[in-house]
Parts: C-alpha cells; structure tokens; sequence
C-alpha cells in the first residue's frame, strides 16, 4: 500500500511553470536553496565547480516558478524564469450576431 507523502510531482499539472537558471562557477553549494524548494527541483551535483565546491542543479520539468530557492541564496547566483501557459482565445460573441457577421464575411451564392 502507498502512503500519500511517498507522491511524486511529476503529474501534477502546474498553471505557472519555471525555469531555474544557477550560476554554477559562484555556487558554494550551501543547500539553502534546496531546503527552501518545496517542489525539490534543486539538489547537489556530483562534480565540482572551479572553486572546488559541489554547486546546485535543477531539474526545470518539476519547477514551479515560486522564486524560494533565488531568495534565500546568500550569493544571488539563482535566477528563476516564470512562464503562463498560453489561454486559447474564447469567442463571446452572441450566436445570432456571429451568423450575420459570417453571412458578412461569406456572401451566399
């Protein structure tokens, strides 16, 4: 049986979406970001940087775009990106208006 904290993020549909973009050569790898991700986008790569310190990777299929993980960096080495899905236009317009402008636009024969 599975529990519901054991739930992964990968199938929920988000309306915002996120890009994480990290500054991997300034990153010293404190994990403050990580902590404050609550998507756990962000963890510890396994290589290091040019400092010698293990620098924070994302995964941007599961980021939301809530900025946790930019504000609590000490070095201000994270950007995020948000990003809207796009809406499909909705046509308002009356049915009994709508025809006479097709019958406008299209002459019958």
């Amino acid at each position: 049986m599975e529990s519901n904290s054991t739930k992964t993020n990968a199938g929920k549909e988000r309306k915002v979406k996120g890009k994480v973009e990290i500054d991997i050569q300034r990153c010293k790898g404190c994990e403050l970001c990580t902590t404050a991700c609550k998507e756990q986008v962000l963890r510890l790569s396994d290589t290091i940087n040019i400092k010698g310190y293990r620098y924070v990777i994302a995964n941007n299929d599961l980021c939301t775009g809530c900025v946790n993980c930019a504000l609590v960096c000490p070095d201000a080495v994270i950007t995020v990106y948000r990003t809207q899905p796009k809406k499909k236009p909705v046509d308002i317009t009356p049915t009994d208006i709508r025809e006479q402008i097709r019958t406008l636009i299209v002459p019958s024969k």
